[in-house]
C-alpha cells in the first residue's frame, strides 16, 4: 500500500467512530424531554468530537504536537462519553452505549498511531432492514459499518422515508435491481466492493443508471470527490454529515429524479410533436436550476439575513416567523443633514457615504443580537427580543445606539474634511408590537408593526446630532447603567399626549 493510501485508510478509519459519536448525540439531542444535563453532556461531546476531526490531518502527517493533543482530547472524549451514564435515562441508554463504544474504538486507534492504524473492534452486526416509515421515497443506505448505518437510517425515517440498508457493494447492486430504490446514500470504503466500483456496474446498466447517489463518506481527498462526481454520484457529503444539508440535497435529488421520470414518459407520448417536446425540456431545465440554485441559497443565506433568521430557517422553525405579539425594544437612526447633502452631492458620494457608515455601525447590530429589519436610506430599524428573546433588550438597544453614534462620530471628522456636514440621530422604545414575515413569495422581510416603531421613529426624528433619545420607560429600565438627561416633554406626530424623552450620555464606568 502506497503512503498517500495509508494515510487515506488511517483518516478513514479515526473519522469512522467520531461520525457515530456526532451521528448519535445529534439524534438524541433531537428527542423530546432530554434533561438539560444530558443535553449539557451530549453538546460537550459533539463539540470535543468535531475538534478531533481538526488533528486528523496533523496526525496522518506524523505531526507529533498534534499527535500528543489529539490523544489527550480522545481521552477527555472518552471520559466524557462515560459521564453520561451518571444521568440516568433509561430511554437513552442505547444510544449512550454507541456513542461510549464509538469512544473506546477512537482510543484504540489513536493508541495505536503513529505505528499504523489497529484494526478496529467488532460492533454488533445489524442486518439489512426492510423498508420502513410512511414516506413517499424509498432510500438505499449502504455502508460497512453497521454504527453508520444505524445512525443514517434512524435521520431518514425521522424525515419520512422509507429505508433500506446493504452492508457492501453487491449487496447494493442487488438491492437496487430488485427493489423499488428511489435514492442511494454510498460510502466509498468497502471490503469487496467499494463505492467507485458500485458506481462503475451503475452507469453501465441501463436499469440502474437513473437511480441517483449520494456519496458519504470519509475521504476528504478531492481527487476521490471528482472522481465520484465523474462516475454519476450526483454529490458528495462528509461523514459527520450536516443534517439539515443532508436534508436538502436528498430532497433536490429526489426531486430531479422525479423530473427525469416524467421526461421519459413524456417522449414515450409525445415522441412525433418535436416543439412540444423542445418546450418541456426547457421548462425542466428551468425548475431542475431553480432547486439547485435553492440547495446553494442553504448555504450561502447566513451570508444575506440577520445570523437569527438564518439559522431559524435553515432549523426548519418557520413557525417563528408566523404573525405573533410580542414585547421589543426597537431602535431607529439615521444621518442629520443627509437630505441636503443628497440633493448635491454626486450620487457616488453619496453611496459612499452610507457605505462607510453601514459598515462601521453594521457589525454591532449582530454582535448585540439584534435583528436588523430594515434599511431607511441614510437609516436603519433594529428591533430586540424577537425572533428570538434575549437578555436586557433595552440595554443592548442602548449599547447599540452609543455605539452607533460614537463610530459615525470617528466618520464624520473625515466627512466633515469633505464638506459634508452629517451627524446620527437615534431614537429607542420599549413595547409590545406585532412581529412576523412580511411580503409576497420570492420577497419576504421579517419586521414589527405597532406603537412601539412609531414611537422609536418619532424619538429618532426629534434626535440632534449625536443625541441618543429613548422613552421614559427605557430610560427607567437603564438608570443603573447608564447617565441620562431630561430633555422635556415632546409633542409627536401621531401621539395625543406630550411624550417625555431622555438622552443618554454614556454608559456608566
Amino acid at each position: 500500500m502506497s503512503t498517500e493510501d495509508e494515510a487515506r485508510t488511517i483518516r478513514h478509519e479515526l473519522r469512522t467512530p467520531v461520525n457515530h459519536i456526532v451521528g448519535y448525540a445529534e439524534l438524541l439531542l433531537e428527542e423530546e424531554g432530554v434533561p438539560a444535563s444530558l443535553a449539557a453532556g451530549l453538546r460537550e461531546l459533539r463539540e470535543m468530537a468535531r475538534e478531533v476531526l481538526t488533528l486528523v490531518a496533523g496526525v496522518v502527517a506524523s505531526d507529533a504536537e498534534s499527535l500528543a493533543s489529539l490523544h489527550r482530547l480522545v481521552a477527555r472524549l472518552e471520559a466524557s462519553a462515560r459521564g453520561l451514564l451518571a444521568v440516568g435515562i433509561p430511554a437513552a441508554r442505547p444510544d449512550i452505549d454507541r456513542i461510549i463504544s464509538a469512544a473506546e474504538q477512537l482510543r484504540s486507534l489513536v493508541t495505536g498511531l503513529p505505528g499504523g492504524p489497529t484494526s478496529k473492534p467488532a460492533l454488533e452486526a445489524i442486518p439489512a432492514s426492510q423498508p420502513t416509515g410512511e414516506g413517499d421515497a424509498t432510500i438505499l443506505v449502504v455502508d460497512d459499518d453497521a454504527a453508520n448505518r444505524d445512525v443514517l437510517a434512524r435521520r431518514l425515517v425521522r424525515l419520512g422515508y422509507r429505508v433500506a440498508e446493504a452492508v457492501d457493494g453487491r449487496a447494493a447492486l442487488a438491492a437496487m435491481a430488485n427493489s423499488d430504490i428511489d435514492l442511494v446514500l454510498l460510502d466509498l470504503m468497502m471490503p469487496e466492493l467499494d463505492g467507485f466500483g458500485v458506481l462503475e456496474q451503475r452507469r453501465q446498466d441501463p436499469a440502474l443508471r437513473d437511480i441517483p447517489v449520494i456519496m458519504i463518506s470519509a475521504i476528504d481527498e478531492a481527487d476521490g470527490i471528482v472522481r465520484c462526481i465523474e462516475l454519476g454520484a450526483e454529490d458528495y457529503l462528509p461523514k459527520p454529515f450536516d443534517p439539515v444539508l443532508l436534508k436538502a440535497r436528498i430532497g433536490a435529488c429526489l426531486e430531479k429524479k422525479r423530473l427525469r421520470d416524467a421526461e421519459k414518459e413524456l417522449l414515450a407520448t409525445v415522441s412525433r410533436q418535436a416543439e412540444e417536446l423542445r418546450a418541456w425540456n426547457q421548462e425542466l431545465e428551468r425548475r431542475v436550476a431553480e432547486k439547485v440554485r435553492e440547495v446553494e441559497r442553504l448555504s450561502r443565506m447566513e451570508r444575506f439575513l440577520p445570523p437569527q433568521l438564518a439559522q431559524i430557517i435553515a432549523n426548519g422553525g418557520d413557525e417563528l416567523l408566523r404573525s405573533h405579539r410580542s414585547e421589543i425594544t426597537v431602535l431607529f437612526c439615521d444621518l442629520r443633514g443627509f437630505t441636503s447633502f443628497s440633493e448635491s452631492a454626486e450620487p457616488e458620494d453619496v453611496m459612499g457615504v452610507l457605505r462607510e457608515m453601514h459598515d462601521a455601525v453594521g457589525p454591532l447590530v449582530f454582535e448585540l443580537g439584534g435583528t436588523l429589519a430594515q434599511f431607511t436610506g441614510d437609516g436603519m430599524m433594529v428591533f430586540f427580543n424577537d425572533p428570538i428573546p434575549c437578555d436586557d433588550p433595552a440595554w443592548r438597544a442602548v449599547q447599540l445606539g452609543l455605539g452607533m453614534r460614537d463610530r459615525v462620530a470617528a466618520l464624520s471628522t473625515g466627512w466633515r474634511r469633505r464638506g459634508q456636514q452629517l451627524e446620527l440621530g437615534v431614537g429607542i422604545a420599549i413595547g409590545h408590537a406585532t412581529c412576523g414575515q412580511y411580503g409576497f413569495e420570492g420577497r419576504f422581510e421579517y419586521s414589527a408593526i405597532g406603537t412601539v416603531t412609531n414611537l422609536a421613529a418619532r424619538l429618532c426624528g426629534e434626535a440632534k446630532g449625536g443625541q441618543v433619545l429613548v422613552s421614559q420607560r427605557v430610560s427607567l429600565m437603564i438608570e443603573s447603567l447608564a447617565e441620562v438627561e431630561p430633555v422635556g416633554d415632546l409633542t409627536l406626530k401621531g401621539f395625543a399626549r406630550p411624550v417625555g424623552a431622555y438622552n443618554v450620555l454614556a454608559a456608566r464606568t
